[in-house]
């Protein structure tokens, strides 16, 4: 009966990692879809792009170390009385997913209209050059043997969670400034706290399976990530559902010429129908 029951146990967690895996990647499309309909990225914060593609890139390695890398499985069995890690091939498959469609949001960046006065993206242009050279630095110890490569890859989800917390800081305080959730898509927050919400609850029952905490504390990356997204998008979803809830799109377009779907008043284009 304890083992059907574990069995049972495990299929659920089995379906909620690829239920968290499913709704985390698809949270980034609304945002790419709403850039590429609008062929601007006025409203999207640029330090929340930079930020966040150094902190997937991280991610994605240190998924990727710890689900492939004899050496990295060994290393963490040692340290974690013969247990092995809790990630799993979505883990990983999303790790790489998300980055790829980060990639495609740091290009629009540079194809698409942004604020023209919006001002340099002084938190990524500080912390990205910390972080990177932190994985120098690491890289080198490690090299040495002075530390291992678990190390290093615990070092990059330490960066993952630096970026994860530092990019959502900057976009609440445009949407604050521009009193506007306007260019920042809502469907991205409402699938990120859904793949939130799963994380967690999937990081809890396996440690409920396995009989042990190793697992969260061995992958505190994303057991916090969890978290931090909760928290995070309830700010989004109160900014956008409660305190700015005007969604006409005012952007400037230079060629004097509006699209379709939107009417000029004295050089300002002025969508006529409701942001999503």
């Amino acid at each position: 009966m304890a083992t059907d029951t574990a069995t049972s146990l495990q299929a659920v967690s089995y379906t909620l990692g690829w239920l968290y895996f499913l709704a985390w990647s698809a949270s980034f499309y609304p945002q790419i879809i709403l850039n590429w309909r609008r062929k601007s990225v006025q409203g999207l914060s640029q330090d929340f792009v930079y930020l966040n593609t150094l902190g997937f890139l991280s991610y994605a390695v240190y998924n990727a170390a710890l689900y492939f890398d004899p050496v990295v499985r060994e290393q963490y069995r040692r340290r974690h009385h013969g247990e092995d890690s809790l990630v799993q091939l979505n883990d990983v498959v999303f790790g790489l997913h998300a980055l790829v469609f980060i990639f495609i949001t740091l290009a629009q960046t540079f194809i698409y209209k942004g604020d023209a006065n919006a001002k340099r993206p002084l938190l990524a242009y500080t912390l990205v050059p910390l972080m990177l050279t932190g994985v120098v630095v690491i890289g080198g110890l490690t090299a040495a043997g002075v530390l291992e490569v678990l190390d290093l890859c615990y070092y990059f989800s330490y960066v993952k969670l630096v970026c994860t917390f530092s990019k959502y800081c900057p976009q609440l305080y445009l949407n604050f400034k521009r009193k506007s959730t306007v260019g920042w898509s809502i469907w991205n927050i409402l699938l990120d706290i859904t793949g939130g919400i799963l994380s967690i609850v999937q990081e809890l029952l396996d440690a409920h399976i396995s009989g042990h905490w190793a697992g969260i504390t061995g992958n505190v990356a994303k057991f916090a990530l969890g978290f931090i997204t909760i928290g995070f998008d309830t700010a989004f979803i109160v900014q956008h559902y409660v305190l700015y809830r005007d969604r006409t799109d005012y952007y400037h377009m230079d060629d004097g010429h509006p699209s379709s779907g939107h009417r000029q008043v004295k050089g300002t284009i002025i969508e006529t129908t409701k942001a999503h």
